[in-house]
């Protein structure tokens, strides 16, 4: 990007202004999940399309739904809409939605099956993708950034070895353990793809890119090393490699007072905070280091009122001095009132 191009964006958009270090008086604000059920007319969008990974995979319908909350809430950046598990589906493993339940996948139940996983993403799969990213991109206001994302290879691979989300993330802890080198292999095939999603996401408008590692939380610390913290590296490395410059934000939730090494070692530029995080902690051993995002708990702002009050207040008052991405702890529950985020919103803007 040409430098005055890079100085004209840092000025319109927030966002990018945090992420280059700056701290401003009233932080950046968006939302994980932002397009959701909360939202009666991503409601309607979503039972015209379909199932879930229909929805996911129709640029029109997509980037519709990408665009709903910066239309009704004038949120400071769009997230893509899509899901974490389409990198398995594009490396040829089969990928269902459970209504009420969640996501399906054959499971790698064994080290032959595993070793046998196809190494390269099929990109025709990812297409409408990038196409869901070109259109936003023509669609969004001028201030506003644009976030694509993947999961962490961490995350993303405790799915593929159980078929489904685990409450402790068992087998794949239990193959990572007895069988290292099979699992090792996964989380390589997992880096190569991710990199390249995250470059074609680029490459087709996104700003910034965001690692969702959900269950970073679950490793004890050697384990949190190797298969958080490494795979995490590689990306940032590889793809800055293929596209300078790259903004990246790490969210290893869960992950605690582990965070500052995750920040040192990757090089992320940006990392979200669960709601679990203490936020002196936050503010003294991570803000010091890179720009901060979150931390809302969602189930305050499910509960609003003066609660709700309270956790924007110490948001701003731990985390507002230095830079801040205004964010929740995780995604927002979608029986969340929208009252609630037009309040929170109001009192995070004055």
């Amino acid at each position: 990007m040409e430098e005055g191009v890079q100085s004209a964006e840092l000025r319109t958009k927030p966002l990018l202004a945090v992420l280059a270090g700056q701290r401003l008086a009233v932080p950046p604000v968006w939302m994980m999940r932002q397009a959701g059920r909360y939202l009666p007319e991503y409601r309607a969008v979503r039972e015209k399309a379909g199932g879930f990974l229909d929805l996911c995979f129709n640029p029109e319908l997509a980037a519709e739904v990408t665009l709903q909350p910066v239309r009704r809430f004038g949120f400071d950046a769009a997230i893509l809409f899509s899901d974490i598990l389409v990198i398995p589906l594009a490396l040829g493993r089969k990928l269902w939605f459970v209504e009420g339940e969640g996501p399906r996948l054959e499971p790698l139940a064994d080290v032959k099956t595993l070793l046998a996983l196809r190494g390269e993403v099929d990109a025709e799969v990812l297409a409408p993708i990038y196409e869901t990213v070109k259109r936003v991109k023509s669609a969004l206001p001028q201030g506003t950034a644009f976030i694509g994302f993947c999961g962490a290879p961490w995350t993303v691979a405790t799915y593929m070895v159980a078929g489904r989300g685990t409450p402790d993330q068992a087998p794949a802890k239990s193959l990572a353990a007895g069988e290292p080198a099979a699992f090792q292999y996964l989380v390589d095939c997992l880096v190569e793809a991710s990199v390249g999603y995250l470059a074609g996401q680029l490459d087709a408008g996104v700003e910034v890119v965001q690692i969702f590692d959900t269950w970073a939380g679950s490793l004890p610390p050697h384990d949190f090393e190797r298969w958080c913290v490494e795979p995490t590296r590689q990306i940032v490395r590889k793809l800055r490699a293929r596209k300078p410059g790259a903004k990246v934000i790490g969210f290893p939730r869960g992950a605690g007072r582990n965070i500052p090494r995750y920040v040192e070692e990757t090089k992320v530029d940006a990392v979200g905070l669960g709601n679990e995080i203490d936020r002196a902690f936050a503010r003294d051993d991570i803000q010091t280091r890179v720009p901060v995002q979150g931390n809302v708990d969602p189930n305050i702002l499910l509960q609003g009122g003066a609660a709700l009050d309270r956790e924007v207040d110490d948001v701003l008052d731990k985390l507002g001095s230095g830079p801040l991405i205004f964010n929740l702890g995780h995604g927002i529950l979608p029986q969340t009132p929208i009252a609630h985020v037009e309040r929170m919103l109001k009192r995070v803007r004055g």
